[in-house]
């Protein structure tokens, strides 16, 4: 999977983060796209460093979905935490 996958991959990633974890966010959509695309490149590093699992050439590969997914999840509770309440 190339570049243009990873970012694609993040973009959807990142849209059901938000979905899952829904509020107000400090950078918005754009924000939230952001942390979407570098949570599936760090979600994917993870994956493949420390879970032995390599880095598929597919697009609809479900741990790396999976990944992807987890990586936003965690990037957007610590930007939440760091740079905003979503709860006021």
């Amino acid at each position: 999977m190339g570049i243009v996958g990873w970012i694609v991959l993040g973009l959807l990633a990142g849209a059901i983060a938000k979905f899952l974890l829904p509020g107000k966010d400090p950078g918005g959509f754009i924000g939230t796209t952001l942390i979407g695309i570098a949570g599936a490149f760090i979600g994917g590093w993870i994956s493949s460093r420390w879970l032995h699992h390599p880095i598929s050439k597919h697009f609809y590969d479900g741990p790396t979905w999976a990944a992807a997914i987890g990586g936003s999840l965690v990037l957007l509770i610590i930007y939440r935490v760091l740079f905003g309440d979503s709860r006021r």
